[in-house]
């Protein structure tokens, strides 16, 4: 690991920040107590309710953790077409007896009142996804102490975060659950993400800065092959999805391991972005007619994921999973955390002693 990112973590795990309710301050405490790196997610938040977790997280850990902040998004080319989605949604609005979400509840997501309270009480990481802060933002945050990532999945997006001035790219895998955190949105590259382990391959030949990995990681094997091939780091989301401090509702922890669902599928049917859940009942419908209007489909969908969540119903939920989800383990997230970098070590002492073979 880079000297700067072994200070802020004795071990090379990172909890990724997963909005929507499951990186809450307990998970990531927990993260941070075992000598991982624990996240909150200020995505779909606000300034203050962001705030409010960071104060709970600091009483729970005086250990380094971070915070992700989404970036603010362009106009929805076409209008129109949310308007046809929320049509064709209507059903489902009667289905669950509640009301479709406004589309135009905001495309910022409260960036620059999150950014002001970030520099006003620093905390060690800040992370953004969906494109790259402004070099006076990232500078803003490196004088008061704050280690900054932003995500990327292609080498010309890291190209694109090294020249803006972040301290380290984290390189995401077409593998990873949730949002892909494409700088741009663009229908056409649907389908075209990269596998993790050759992305970072070519992000280490592309940039300097320091790397950490995301996608599909579940193993500690798997965090011993990401270093391998030039990362510094490996960033777990659903590893962490089933882990007992996770916010995550109960059906979606079950679904991970639950044989009805047999593969996760990259959707724009919840949220108008590219994102990797299990398909269910809702994704199969939906998602071959969703727009790419993000974070538009979001709102509209939103109030539709909330009824069936306290419907207990899974099949309308966006379940959210990399393609490990099968591996999940359910565990106290220390307890995980420790298992991981035991297995670290185990497949590291196997590779020496191949090589010494």
């Amino acid at each position: 690991m880079s000297l700067a990112l072994t200070d802020l973590l004795p071990h090379p795990v990172v909890q990724a920040p997963m909005a929507g309710g499951v990186s809450v301050p307990q998970l990531a405490a927990a993260v941070s107590e075992a000598g991982g790196l624990g996240f909150l997610a200020a995505g779909y938040k606000t300034a203050d309710g962001m705030y409010q977790e960071i104060k709970q997280l600091r009483g729970l850990t005086g250990h380094p953790f971070g915070v992700n902040v989404f970036m603010p998004q362009p106009e929805t080319p076409d209008p129109a077409a949310v308007g046809v989605y929320a049509h064709q949604l209507a059903g489902e609005a009667s289905w669950y007896e509640t009301e479709l979400g406004d589309p135009d509840s905001g495309r910022d997501d409260g960036y620059d009142a999150k950014l002001a309270v970030l520099l006003d009480d620093p905390v060690p990481v800040v992370s953004f996804h969906f494109g790259v802060p402004t070099r006076e933002a990232l500078d803003s945050l490196r004088r008061v102490g704050t280690f900054t990532l932003v995500t990327a999945t292609t080498a010309e997006e890291a190209r694109a975060v090294e020249r803006a001035g972040a301290d380290a790219v984290i390189a995401q895998g077409v593998e990873a659950g949730g949002h892909q955190g494409t700088h741009r949105d663009l229908p056409e590259n649907d389908g075209s993400g990269i596998g993790l382990l050759s992305l970072v391959a070519e992000v280490r030949e592309t940039v300097g800065i320091p790397i950490v990995a995301a996608g599909g990681i579940m193993r500690g094997s798997q965090i011993a092959a990401v270093l391998a091939a030039g990362a510094s780091a490996a960033q777990l989301g659903t590893a962490f999805v089933a882990a007992h401090e996770s916010g995550a509702h109960a059906l979606h922890k079950q679904a991970l391991t639950d044989p009805l669902y047999v593969r996760t599928e990259l959707t724009r049917a919840f949220s108008g972005r590219p994102a990797r859940g299990l398909v269910n009942r809702f994704l199969r419908e939906h998602g071959p007619y969703a727009p790419a209007a993000y974070p538009d489909v979001h709102h509209l969908a939103a109030p539709l994921r909330r009824a069936a969540a306290k419907a207990g119903d899974a099949q309308g939920m966006a379940l959210w999973a990399g393609q490990g989800h099968r591996m999940a383990r359910e565990l106290p997230a220390g307890q995980l955390v420790e298992v991981l970098v035991a297995e670290l070590a185990a497949a590291r002492t196997a590779l020496s002693a191949g090589g010494a073979g």
